[in-house]
């Protein structure tokens, strides 16, 4: 049992969950707690988890995923405790509050949290501020940004927000990632709608190639679980067609499969263990359908060596951890990472890209 899991977690766990959120994330922008979280591995020995995914070397494959560090507050923190990409937000043009309080909700037997923030953010140019600020993250470690629509603005304007986000974070972005399958923002996934979507896509794509004319910036569509299969396939289509160098799957679910505790009911999307079976069934549906087209990023339900290997062989080039990191604690990358490597070699593989759906065929 980890220092994390015997002391800190249950004192977090006596907080109010956003509140434990608040401090942690608090704590984790100090440079001096940054500095502690970092580990010691020997990396030399983990060159095959390195791989070019979107045009970008990524030195490991697995990342936070968006969420846990809406403001870009400790990206610092995300590098030193090992994480090979990092994806901050979702962040809004314009600031707003988000949802009333509160919106988040552990499920401790689940192992899974409930969340309807609705996208509280400092909005484009405060988290452009705090970007700024960082101690110079690992060179190692990519930023993807997560951008979202406010939620004043009609779908008729989305992508107006979108490129307004854009124009002032993209000095910030490895990859930009476009959320459209928040289940906490009225209206929203009904961006995922194939039209709606390829256009928003191909300006997006457009912008950053106007303001981003010396440095590639791809752009990235995170999906929702719970489309139905022929409604996901045509959106990541015109996503693909709008010029999407890679899907984010999957967002949380609405859906409440065997879940427990007083929370069970409580709205809003869901994360945590209960979305595993899932998401691996999402992404090897994506991935026998694009055949390399576009890369997916695996997100959902990944807490372990074993999870992480079981959605790369389903078709993932990278994956993400975000609920995971709040059960377990930064000690999870390290043992995710080491065991990926070990899989690997177990199963004859050097590299991280043999694995790659070889489950999903």
């Amino acid at each position: 049992m980890s220092f994390y899991t015997r002391a800190l977690r249950p004192a977090l766990f006596a907080l109010d969950a956003e509140r434990a959120h608040e401090l942690t994330i608090a704590a984790l922008h100090q440079p001096f707690v940054a500095r502690a979280l970092g580990w010691n591995r020997d990396t030399s020995t983990d060159s095959g988890l390195s791989q070019q995914v979107f045009g970008l070397r990524f030195s490991n494959p697995l990342g936070l995923a968006a969420g846990l560090d809406k403001q870009g507050d400790a990206v610092t923190a995300w590098s030193a405790m090992g994480f090979g990409f990092a994806e901050i937000g979702t962040v809004t043009p314009r600031p707003q509050p988000g949802n009333p309080r509160p919106r988040l909700f552990r499920l401790q037997r689940d192992r899974a949290i409930i969340n309807r923030f609705g996208f509280n953010s400092e909005g484009a140019e405060g988290v452009a501020r705090n970007l700024s600020r960082r101690a110079p993250a690992r060179v190692t470690l990519r930023l993807g940004v997560n951008i979202g629509k406010n939620k004043d603005t009609p779908n008729e304007q989305a992508v107006d927000d979108y490129i307004r986000a854009i124009d002032v974070l993209h000095p910030f972005a490895d990859y930009f990632a476009i959320n459209v399958s928040s289940p906490n923002t009225a209206g929203l996934r009904d961006l995922q709608e194939s039209r709606a979507l390829r256009v928003l896509v191909e300006q997006a794509a457009a912008r950053i190639a106007e303001r981003s004319p010396a440095r590639a910036i791809p752009v990235l569509v995170k999906i929702s679980p719970d489309s139905a299969n022929h409604e996901l396939l045509r959106s990541v289509d015109a996503a693909s067609e709008g010029g999407a160098a890679g899907v984010i799957a999957t967002n949380t679910t609405v859906s409440r499969p065997s879940i427990q505790g007083r929370f069970a009911t409580e709205a809003g999307g869901l994360s945590g263990a209960p979305l595993k079976n899932t998401a691996n069934a999402v992404c090897r549906v994506l991935y026998q359908h694009l055949r390399g087209r576009l890369p997916i990023i695996g997100v959902g339900g990944i807490f372990t060596a074993d999870d992480a290997y079981e959605r790369i062989r389903s078709g993932a080039t990278l994956v993400q951890v975000y609920t995971a990191l709040v059960y377990e604690g930064p000690g999870m990358i390290e043992r995710v990472l080491t065991g990926l490597a070990r899989r690997l070699a177990a199963d004859g593989m050097s590299r991280i890209e043999e694995a790659i759906g070889v489950d999903a065929h």
